[in-house]
């Protein structure tokens, strides 16, 4: 049986704060963020790049002005040892992919690891597939999914900075495990996937054209 159609949809970056994170992604890709708002339900607020008409960054962070949640925050920003290696510097730890069917899919990739909840932003409204304990699904390498609640993708309206997503690359120890589950999902042609040794972490590297040049961002 197939399973419903992903695509890419955007590109995260946690922060320790909204600040950092935005003044770190402007610094690596010579432009600013723009946009964003609150989360209110997660207790958490972001900033936003276009990256193409279906594409963006996210720039992600605790909000210190919302209350903690009654269930963990998306993306790991819970975790004291993660928010511990975010003061050194923000990380793009994730991808989302964006589908009409974010039920079907979430429950044939996740099972009961994962809950599908209701959420907006401003106007913004979606649904979104939640692992249980908020941690990364493989590490970040393995998408979250995302249903949008209306036609007009939130990239169309966000102004364009000259950015664009050349590639995506995944870097994990046991590779063959994590590329079965994207590919399932139809995703393969998003990410390209590199075995590494113990030593070295596994994570997500971009590559990003902007008006200065192709950027590397990790």
């Amino acid at each position: 049986m197939s399973l419903p159609a992903a695509v890419l949809d955007h590109l995260v970056v946690a922060a320790h704060t909204l600040e950092q994170g935005s003044a770190y992604v402007q610094e690596c890709l010579g432009v600013p963020l723009t946009g964003g708002g609150k989360h209110v339900a997660m207790g958490t607020h972001n900033r936003v790049l276009k990256l193409g008409p279906g594409q963006y960054l996210e720039v992600i962070a605790i909000d210190p002005q919302e209350r903690q949640p009654d269930f963990p925050r998306w993306f790991n920003l819970d975790d004291p040892g993660f928010q511990a290696r975010l003061k050194i510097r923000p990380k793009l730890i994730a991808w989302v992919a964006r589908t009409d069917e974010v039920d079907a899919l979430a429950e044939a990739i996740f099972g009961k690891r994962a809950r599908v909840r209701p959420m907006q932003r401003d106007a913004l409204r979606w649904r979104f597939a939640f692992t249980d304990d908020g941690s990364l699904p493989g590490g970040g390498l393995i998408p979250h999914l995302i249903q949008w609640d209306s036609r007009i993708h939130p990239a169309q309206k966000m102004q364009d900075k000259g950015c664009s997503l050349l590639r995506l690359d995944g870097f994990h120890v046991n590779v063959e495990s994590v590329q079965q589950v994207v590919s399932s999902m139809g995703l393969g042609d998003f990410i390209t996937f590199h075995p590494v040794s113990k030593p070295r972490p596994h994570g997500l590297v971009a590559r990003i054209k902007t008006p200065a040049g192709v950027v590397v961002l990790d």
